[in-house]
């Protein structure tokens, strides 16, 4: 039990760290104003959207339509103003801020000329697809924290089947579940938290969330499909300041755009592949005057790798963006996504031994509907000051429909299958203020911010007709052996400030204070035995009316520092805590392969990372330790009940997790010639990590591992890129995991729980440019046909060990007009 003085000290922490965030200096210095316009040297056309930004700052902006640009005011000194504007050379011109208002007019070369230039430190290295965020962007800082931007156009990778292990192959940590081969579900964790449907992230579409439901069911039915997708952001731990209470960090899927210097643009992509595999994907894009336009619908089916796995899919989204005045800006989006899935089940460990492909489920499917809804507005007051909101609403469903007996057991195709339905209705708004101002004689930039959330889960679950179809019927409506809804309400209010104390040195404090109130609203039912007037036992169905409800406040605080050894080179170090609280959707699963201790409690803890990051054209690098403190850390034991081991869910005790998270990358070419004609470029993504549980009450798991933590994690390749030609192979070794807290090693029947042997898998993939408008791509994944398993499902789409696909083949043809 913390002490009074624990309390104390946290909130003297939390006020300091609310002053520093929120109290502006009042010490202010001539200022210069820094403007003027972007076009492109060949032709002279203006360039809208261009980055201008002060290098190793904060401080930035973008192009409007005309190529106009204006940067917040600076205090006297001198710059490097940076400019960016992808596929023309980046420039960067050193700058005196003497006078109150100064114009710097900059015209960029093609890529393939020489010019005299300081090297710009953002996006440099864009032709490996990977990147990280800017100190600020957008309308969050990013300071101090560990990220990646994924970018997707400088891929080369099997975009049509979403796969993770070459699109994540770059982000140093990530732990991924394959539990289908045609990516319709997104399953990465990492530093110890678990993979499922991406549940530990913070996962958002343009920076509103695309999960179930944020607080009480926070699991991603829906992923963007990358072909539409610009970028991915991911920030670690350290995200929850801004973005709430998670341990994983934030994810954020960047939509594609309609190109700004055409009207029209259309793109289609037909993809065909192995096990039945056929993926269509078109999109119309392009800007008329003040509006820019796109969308995409994609169509994806197949067979599957093994029997009973087949799919069907429809995605579609369309965005719409107004600038309706110089400042004030609108967006409107709409996403829909429905498919149907069969799922083979899981299998046992001598099951999988003898035949991976092999499935004794014929009865198992799953259907998610998602429709997502959201109105982004941003207004400038000033080029110092501007306002964005978010509103966002999700109308979803998904039902899931088989057989969850346990895998070691025949099926009886006479007995009536489970039916779970989920129904969502989740409404929120984000407002943020985001604030350029001076410190002394330096630039600060503040971000606050409230966000309102409104989730509601009406989950039900009873017995449905025994066939082998995808009827998504109860068997009796009436009587269901639960019925549920979880109304869920969430405000928080946070800010964060960067204070550069120096052109060096920053730092980066954060709070965050936020109210949940977490509800259930309903009944389950319960078997219990009876006995009759001559004394003889009989089954008696009893209704249990349910009611739960928690209420919460929670206050977090972090502090960022980050120092530019030189322009291409940055120390940076973060703390923050972290929360999690319970789902109470957990605690009402009907499921007879585990169970959930009611008395389960929320998890909080703290993040920190310490690092050093840069890059120059010739290498990238990002090298950093991170530690993780749980109190209460939720996972699954196995226990013995009524002589059959189950995994049971609860807090298990405090943990740790400890790791070094390593990536560099670097041109061969680059350091070998002078003016190289092509690129060769190696990259190795190296994580070792160690968890552990600790200050445990029970002997069973206290020291041992903690579950889908491999010690080691690797992933390395080559990508060779020539004129229109790119060819990219990589290696992916994942070291052994646990799935229980007490280190099962031996086989258990069921297979619910049990080690995940370390694996190793090749992929090899390439692509074409014929001429502007045609393009081939193809490849081959798992190339040496390695048999392996990512995961064992107590649930859907098990339960038992799920087979990850053998080696398999796609190619695509990309036409654009």
């Amino acid at each position: 039990m913390p002490t009074v003085s624990y309390y104390r000290r946290t909130l003297l922490l939390l006020t300091a760290c609310w002053l520093c965030c929120t109290t502006p200096l009042l010490a202010q210095q001539a200022t210069t104003v820094i403007s003027g316009r972007v076009t492109e040297a060949a032709t002279g056309k203006p360039l809208s959207g261009a980055d201008v930004f002060v290098q190793s700052s904060s401080i930035g902006t973008t192009t409007d339509a005309r190529g106009y640009y204006k940067l917040p005011p600076l205090p006297a000194g001198t710059y490097v103003i940076a400019v960016f504007y992808e596929g023309l050379r980046s420039a960067a011109t050193p700058l005196e801020a003497t006078a109150p208002a100064l114009t710097l007019d900059v015209a960029l070369q093609p890529l393939e000329e020489t010019l005299q230039t300081i090297t710009v430190e953002r996006k440099s290295d864009a032709q490996g697809g990977i990147a990280r965020l800017q100190a600020v962007e957008g309308m969050a800082i990013y300071e101090a924290k560990k990220s990646e931007v994924i970018l997707i156009d400088a891929l080369t990778a099997n975009l049509a089947t979403n796969n993770s292990r070459q699109i994540y192959s770059k982000v140093p940590g990530l732990n991924i579940w394959e539990s289908d081969g045609a990516g319709l579900q997104l399953g990465i964790g990492g530093r110890g938290l678990s993979p499922n449907r991406t549940s530990n992230f913070n996962t958002r579409q343009n920076g509103y969330d695309i999960s179930a439901d944020a607080l009480g069911y926070p699991e991603s039915y829906y992923t963007p499909p990358v072909e539409g997708v610009e970028k991915i952001q991911l920030v670690r731990g350290a995200a929850s300041l801004q973005y709430g209470t998670q341990f994983g960090g934030m994810l954020n899927f960047v939509m594609k755009k309609g190109p700004e210097d055409k009207p029209f643009e259309f793109i289609s992509r037909q993809t065909g592949g192995s096990f039945g595999l056929f993926n269509s994907f078109n999109s119309l894009g392009g800007t008329k005057g003040k509006v820019n336009y796109y969308g995409f619908y994609q169509y994806k089916r197949g067979d599957g790798y093994r029997p009973n796995s087949g799919f069907d899919v429809h995605t579609a989204f369309a965005d719409l963006n107004m600038q309706l005045t110089e400042k004030f800006f609108l967006c409107l989006e709409y996403t829909h996504m429905n498919y149907l899935a069969q799922q083979p089940g899981g299998l046992t460990d001598e099951q999988f031994a003898r035949d991976p492909r092999q499935s004794i489920r014929d009865r198992n499917w799953f259907k998610v509907n998602w429709n997502l809804m959201a109105v982004l507005m941003e207004y400038k007051f000033s080029p110092r000051s501007k306002l964005e909101m978010k509103n966002f609403g999700l109308v979803a469903g998904r039902d899931a429909l088989g057989d969850l007996d346990r895998i070691d057991r025949d099926p009886n195709p006479a007995l009536p299958r489970r039916l779970i339905s989920d129904q969502f209705r989740n409404i929120g708004s984000e407002l943020r203020l985001l604030q350029h101002y001076t410190t002394g004689a330096q630039p600060a930039v503040l971000v606050t911010g409230v966000r309102v959330y409104r989730g509601t889960t009406f989950k039900q679950q009873g017995a449905a007709f025994a066939n082998r179809e995808p009827d998504f019927r109860f068997l009796k409506s009436d009587s269901l052996a639960s019925d549920h809804r979880f109304p869920n309400r969430n405000v928080a209010l946070f800010a964060e400030n960067i204070f550069n104390i120096s052109s060096r040195l920053s730092l980066t404090p954060g709070i965050r204070y936020e109210w949940i109130s977490t509800r259930g609203e309903g009944y389950y039912q319960v078997q219990r035995s009876a006995r009759d007037e001559w004394g003889l036992p009989y089954p008696v169905t009893e209704t249990m009316p349910d009611t739960l409800q928690r209420n919460r406040s929670v206050l977090l605080a972090g502090l960022g520092l980050s120092y530019k050894l030189h322009p291409n080179a940055e120390l940076y170090g973060n703390i923050s805590q972290n929360f999690r609280a319970v789902n109470f959707t957990d605690l009402r699963v009907l499921n007879e392969n585990y169970l959930v201790d009611p008395n389960i409690r929320d998890e909080k803890g703290y993040s920190a990372d310490l690092g050093i990051r840069g890059g120059t054209a010739r290498i990238q690098y990002d090298a950093s330790l991170f530690y993780l403190n749980y109190e209460r850390k939720i996972g699954f034991n196995s226990e013995r009940i009524d002589g059959i081991f189950k995994r049971v869910r609860r807090n298990l005790s405090d943990a740790s997790i400890i790791g070094i998270e390593t990536f560099a990358e670097t041109d061969l070419m680059q350091w070998l010639q002078a003016k190289p004609t092509f690129s060769l470029r190696p990259f190795v993504n190296l994580a070792l990590i160690r968890g552990r549980y600790n200050r445990s009450q029970e002997s069973a798991y206290s020291g041992n591992r903690i579950e889908l933590v491999p010690d080691m994690n690797l992933k390395t390749g080559l990508q060779f890129k020539r004129e229109g030609l790119s060819l990219s192979w990589q290696y992916s070794y994942m070291g052994k995991q646990f799935t229980d807290a007490t280190n099962t090693e031996g086989v258990v029947s069921n297979a619910i729980i049990g080690p995940i042997p370390a694996y190793q898998i090749m992929d090899l993939s390439g692509s074409y440019e014929i001429g502007r408008h045609l393009k081939l791509e193809g490849g081959i994944n798992n190339l040496l046909n390695a048999m392996y398993f990512t995961r064992r499902a107590e649930g859907y789409p098990g339960p038992g060990i799920i087979p990850s696909d053998g080696r398999n083949f796609y190619l695509t043809i990309e036409f654009k007009y």
